[in-house]
C-alpha cells in the first residue's frame, strides 16, 4: 500500500441489517485502510458528500436489501457529477450472480458475496487502488 487508502463503508437504502458492513470495515482499517463508516439508512446523495468530504479512495457498498440494481448506479453517477470518477466502487452483500456483470457494467470495479475471504478483500482492494495511483499518476511501473 502506498499510503493508508481512505474507504467510505456505506449501507445505502433501508437495509437495516449492518453486521457485514462493520466486519469488513474493521477488516479493512486492520490492513491499513482508513476507514469511515457512514452507518445506515443513506441515500445516494449522502454516500457521494461522505465520499466527497472524506476524499475517499474507495466506497464500498453494502446491501442485502435487492436494491442494488436502483441505489448502485445512482451512488456511481452522483460520485461522477461530483468529479470523483476516479473513486473505486465496490460492492458486497446478497447479489445475485445474474446481476454481477450488470453492475460491473455500471462501473461497479468487484462485487463480493458472502462467504468472500476478508484478507483477500483487503488484498484486492489493495492492489486495485496502487494500479489506480499508477494510473493516475502516470508512473506506472516504478514504485
Amino acid at each position: 500500500m502506498r499510503r493508508p487508502y481512505r474507504v467510505v463503508v456505506a449501507k445505502p437504502g433501508l437495509d437495516g441489517h449492518d453486521r457485514g458492513a462493520k466486519v469488513i470495515a474493521r477488516a479493512l482499517r486492520d490492513a491499513g485502510f482508513e476507514v469511515i463508516y457512514t452507518g445506515l439508512h443513506q441515500t445516494p446523495e449522502q454516500v457521494v458528500r461522505a465520499a466527497l468530504d472524506e476524499d475517499a479512495d474507495a466506497v464500498g457498498l453494502s446491501l442485502l436489501s435487492g436494491a442494488h440494481l436502483t441505489l448502485v448506479p445512482k451512488v456511481i453517477e452522483g460520485l461522477r457529477a461530483e468529479g470523483l470518477g476516479d473513486v473505486l466502487v465496490v460492492v458486497g452483500g446478497i447479489i445475485p450472480a445474474a446481476d454481477v456483470p450488470v453492475l460491473k457494467d455500471a462501473g461497479v470495479a468487484e462485487v463480493f458475496t458472502p462467504g468472500a475471504p476478508l484478507p483477500d478483500i483487503a488484498a484486492w482492494l489493495e492492489q486495485a487502488l496502487d494500479a489506480r495511483e499508477e494510473r493516475l499518476s502516470g508512473t506506472a511501473g516504478s514504485a
